[in-house]
């Protein structure tokens, strides 16, 4: 577990202060993969940093299972467990750290080292022999799917085999927690699937608890169960990955969920004039998501039978967020005052999430 109570972090450059991370409080159970969004700027990479404390936190709190809380205050960093407070020792930072993998965007391999130097980087300093190195290293390329390029130099990899070196190099010390910086920012779909692919293995089968930040929707809905949006330092919304995707409150949220459905397009339609319902009591058009629980009904149908209306679809979009379905359309509905208004009740009931988008050429 993860518990962050009140972090902040601010920079000072010449021109401004710049705060960071904004009293962000958050919790991340063991075993988790949670993802934290935002756009660039938004104190995503700061807060991860703070984590492992390569950025020290002005003040607040972090907590983690086994270890025990850090307190930032006054200047200082301490460490609160069974009861005692003192301050915390370089010793138990370098503990801290070594239990806790990172993985970065652009890999941040040795050039001049093989594959299995970099991975063995970090155990040459552990105490082990050269043996239990070379057994641990030969475990984490099997783990990676590398066994056959352990002799080979970072020019002759892939950028997906980049990554899987990078990875089993931040898990060279068995940490409990993976932290992942816009780690597949720099891949092309194909080794970024496999990526994240690899991530989701190795939560299951080692337990780790996985940190994703990104401003990739895709990533998120790919394989995180819960999610916390950032903006200007603060987290604006947070919730579990699904709930996020089906109602998203926040307008930063929206335009996340807008850009990775492709219903986003209904603005330049509206713009243009070209799907305006033409009366606000009889005509309106309606963004309409279908949840896990509604998305197999046949709703439009039974709803243009039995509330006689006209469902005119613009747009529709088919998603798929961790295992289950999510649905998306764009919809201009057209009959009577009473049966348009019938109609919209029905499928909110129906466990459909109904929005009207325009009324008569008011948007």
């Amino acid at each position: 577990m993860i518990r962050i109570e009140h972090l902040e972090k601010h920079f000072l450059t010449k021109d401004a202060n710049i705060h960071a991370v904004n009293d962000v409080t958050l919790e991340i159970g063991d075993g988790e993969i949670y993802g934290i969004m935002g756009y660039s700027g938004a104190g995503k990479s700061t807060l991860v940093r703070c984590i492992n404390f390569l950025e020290i936190p002005d003040s607040g709190s972090i907590e983690i299972s086994g270890f025990g809380k850090i307190v930032s205050e006054g200047g200082g960093l301490f460490l609160e467990k069974d009861g005692s407070r003192a301050p915390l020792s370089e010793k138990d930072l370098r503990k801290l750290r070594r239990s806790i993998g990172m993985i970065f965007q652009h890999f941040n391999l040795l050039d001049r080292s093989t594959v299995f130097d970099n991975i063995a980087y970090p155990l040459k300093y552990s105490g082990r022999s050269k043996a239990e190195i070379e057994e641990r290293v030969d475990e984490l390329l099997g783990l990676v799917d590398l066994k056959d390029k352990k002799k080979a130099y970072p020019s002759q990899l892939s950028g997906g085999q980049k990554q899987r070196v990078a990875i089993a190099r931040a898990l060279a010390n068995s940490p409990d927690i993976l932290l992942s910086d816009e780690a597949t920012s720099a891949l092309d779909p194909d080794a970024t699937e496999s990526i994240l692919q690899l991530l989701k293995e190795l939560n299951k089968k080692l337990g780790l608890t996985i940190v994703l930040i990104t401003h990739e929707m895709a990533v998120i809905k790919s394989i995180a169960g819960k999610v916390a949006v950032m903006e200007d330092g603060k987290v604006v919304e947070e919730g579990e990955v699904y709930d996020i995707f089906s109602d998203p409150k926040q307008r930063i949220t929206k335009k996340f969920v807008g850009t990775s459905s492709g219903l986003e397009k209904i603005e330049k339609l509206i713009e243009n004039g070209t799907v305006l319902p033409a009366d606000s009591d009889t005509e309106k058009l309606v963004k309409l998501t279908f949840t896990k629980d509604s998305v197999g009904e046949a709703i439009i149908s039974k709803v243009s039978r039995n509330w006689s209306v006209d469902v005119n679809l613009v747009l529709a979009n088919v998603d798929v967020v961790g295992e289950n379905a999510l649905g998306g359309i764009i919809a201009k509905i057209s009959g009577s005052a009473e049966n348009v208004k019938g109609a919209l009740e029905y499928m909110s009931s129906c466990g459909v999430n109904t929005e009207v988008i325009a009324n008569g050429g008011e948007v």
